[in-house]
């Protein structure tokens, strides 16, 4: 890896411009061609230093403001089975199963869901509470957002991340 593919993740730490051809723009502030930012971008995904390539859009600009995590308890239902349900339905945007602190903390699986409002989430949830079967849930809402910027790891001479 040399300045030019660090230069070229920098920017990419921007985003992609919103242009028609937005390699061709980052090529021509670091005096590339659309062609070569694009062969040495495959290049650094080869070699392991770009895992991926996505989109990501700002929500909140969006008006996507009711950001909520749901905490649900199985009540003996198997937690693999009723992750994978609730994992299915399209609200679900992420879906996770921790262990539960008995006496302390008795819920074993998290759901993440957005919307416009937060009435709009409840009734989101309360809908898929219905259908799943699933009568004990918290629902606990986002209310500042500290941080979202990609999370880019640089590994140089095939070292760790």
């Amino acid at each position: 890896m040399d300045q030019r593919d660090r230069d070229i993740l920098a920017a990419l730490e921007d985003g992609l411009p919103l242009v028609p051809e937005p390699f061709g723009e980052i090529g021509k502030r670091l005096g590339l061609t659309g062609g070569e930012v694009v062969q040495r971008v495959r290049r650094l995904q080869d070699a392991g230093v770009i895992r991926r390539f996505r989109a990501r859009i700002n929500q909140r600009k969006l008006g996507i403001t009711a950001n909520a995590l749901v905490a649900w308890g199985c009540d003996g239902k198997p937690a693999g089975e009723t992750g994978a349900l609730l994992a299915s339905f399209p609200c679900v945007t992420h879906c996770y199963e921790r262990k539960p602190v008995p006496g302390r903390w008795d819920y074993s699986l998290y759901t993440v869901h957005h919307g416009f409002s937060r009435k709009e989430v409840e009734s989101e949830i309360r809908r898929l509470a219905g259908q799943a079967g699933m009568s004990r849930y918290l629902i606990l809402f986002s209310t500042e957002e500290f941080k979202r910027v990609p999370n880019i790891r640089i590994r140089e001479n095939g070292g760790g991340p």
